[in-house]
């Protein structure tokens, strides 16, 4: 047997003077166990399961239709003030949002931001042709859909769903749609 001292041997019980080749010798089997990588990855499993099972509930109220409804209903006008072939401009869902309201010859409520989707500037109704206008860039939206028909815009007008409750029209809430 040797009378060297373990701490003086190497990893390979080469004798060794380099404190870095003994650091080895603070570490205990019993950290080593708990904290390796087989521990981390059931505890990161465990914790995703927790917060998808934390969600089941809420999933489970939308799904049965008991979500609350939060829809503002937002006064524009009475109806019977708003003539066929004509248009009324108002701000939905925020008073920094302007939008245009439009009774269309065939009797049908089309509403829709009224800000031009390619420079945001204000977009008009135009009664002869049926059709949204944006003066700047001669932009066309139709009517119908919000759909860009000529000029530069690229996207679609957002869509203000309305209501008519008791005579009088409602914007009820805003679509964003792609396509």
């Amino acid at each position: 047997m040797s009378n060297d001292c373990p701490k003086e041997r190497g990893r390979h019980g080469k004798k060794s003077k380099s404190d870095m080749v003994n650091l080895t010798e603070n570490i205990e089997q019993k950290d080593d166990m708990t904290l390796n990588r087989r521990a981390f990855l059931k505890t990161a499993a465990g914790a995703s399961m927790a917060l998808g099972l934390a969600t089941v509930p809420f999933s489970l109220r939308a799904m049965v239709g008991l979500a609350e409804d939060d829809t503002e209903h937002v006064e524009i006008i009475q109806l019977d003030q708003l003539p066929r072939g004509e248009s009324v401009t108002f701000n939905y869902p925020t008073d920094n949002d302007p939008s245009i309201l439009v009774h269309t010859n065939d009797g049908e409520l089309v509403a829709y931001n009224s800000a031009c989707t390619h420079l945001m500037c204000p977009v008009f109704y135009e009664k002869e042709s049926e059709t949204l206008l944006c003066p700047c860039h001669k932009g066309y939206f139709d009517l119908k859909s919000g759909h860009p028909i000529a000029g530069p815009p690229q996207r679609e007008l957002p869509l203000i769903e309305v209501e008519v409750i008791n005579g009088t029209v409602y914007a009820t809430g805003r679509q964003y749609r792609h396509g």
